[in-house]
């Protein structure tokens, strides 16, 4: 699946010699900080780029993801709709927030970034909590026109 992520969200993507399923190489613009990382495969260099659950295993987990069957879960683990790649770094210091204690620092993303937790949440069947629901409402009332991504 991380190759997968890869080949959408980055450009001018090169694979592995040998091994065409494998990205060796590609720039990704970074939705997160808004920064272009120059990504290349190797144990050194790998997680300058991570693929992110939009909506965090442990955030889902806390808030209905354990009622899901097996399937669904493993469902949501690999949905594309869910998963992006972005700056690594920034991507281990939000965790496994929500929209009420982590938006991505690039402000110009964070229309996009929480119609993409509401639209992985709805899909789920996943609560939100108040403070969620505060914070969700003020960064989507700045983007009336926003939709959910539906993939």
């Amino acid at each position: 699946m991380r190759n997968f992520i890869l080949e959408r969200d980055l450009r001018n993507v090169t694979w592995r010699t040998g091994q065409s399923c494998i990205v060796a190489t590609g720039l990704l613009s970074d939705p997160y900080t808004g920064r272009t990382i120059n990504f290349i495969r190797g144990v050194k260099t790998s997680l300058a780029v991570q693929i992110d659950h939009v909506v965090a295993v442990s955030d889902a987990w806390q808030k209905g993801a354990q009622q899901l069957s097996s399937s669904e879960r493993k469902a949501f683990y690999n949905d594309p709709l869910n998963l992006l790649a972005v700056d690594g770094p920034t991507n281990s210091a939000k965790g496994d927030s929500d929209a009420a204690t982590w938006l991505p620092p690039n402000k110009g993303f964070r229309c996009s970034y929480v119609a993409r937790q509401v639209a992985v949440k709805a899909k789920y069947h996943l609560w939100i909590t108040a403070s969620e629901k505060v914070a969700i409402q003020r960064i989507l009332a700045s983007c009336p026109g926003q939709k959910l991504p539906t993939n």
